[in-house]
């Protein structure tokens, strides 16, 4: 299931950067935020979690910094199809799999996690920066899905609002 919920975020955030023009995707709001850079923050936290399954740890903050991802919207869809079959193909069984992660900003530190829980939190920090992207976007005039950036747990008290 978490599988499936960050592929989906990854086919939106594919199906929005296939919309946008060059100058949107790489050149600043007023307000300073560039979708490319927002969108590239997010590959590189994807495959840094993909990267750490197969080494000693997760180290979020060794990040490439590709900016080619910010540059290019051929290449930041090209890298969004990679994790895509990436994360298709992921083996963590009950998702209980212990993993450490390097704290962030002190890489002397580690802690525990397990593979559930750092989908989770990608999902988490990836729908965060879609919001960011969303704000970048009604700047630049541009509408984007009303769901997109927004957590599921708005989602659901918005829904239920409508039911009541």
């Amino acid at each position: 299931m978490l599988v499936d919920v960050n592929l989906k975020l990854l086919d939106d955030a594919a199906c929005v950067v296939s919309s946008l023009h060059d100058r949107t995707y790489t050149e600043p709001t007023l307000g300073g935020q560039r979708v490319g850079a927002q969108l590239r923050h997010v590959i590189e936290f994807y495959e840094s979690f993909l990267d750490g399954l197969t080494g000693p740890s997760i180290d979020y903050d060794a990040r490439k910094r590709d900016v080619s991802i910010e540059q290019s919207r051929s290449a930041a869809l090209a890298r969004i199809e990679s994790l895509k079959r990436r994360l298709s193909v992921l083996e963590w069984g009950d998702g209980d799999i212990p993993l450490r992660v390097v704290a962030e900003d002190a890489p002397e530190y580690s802690m525990w996690s397990t593979v559930c829980r750092e989908l989770q939190a990608l999902r988490s920090h990836t729908i965060h920066h879609f919001a960011v992207i969303a704000m970048a976007l009604h700047a630049w005039g541009i509408a984007v899905d009303p769901d997109f950036g927004v957590a599921p747990s708005t989602l659901a008290t918005r829904a239920a609002s409508k039911a009541a």
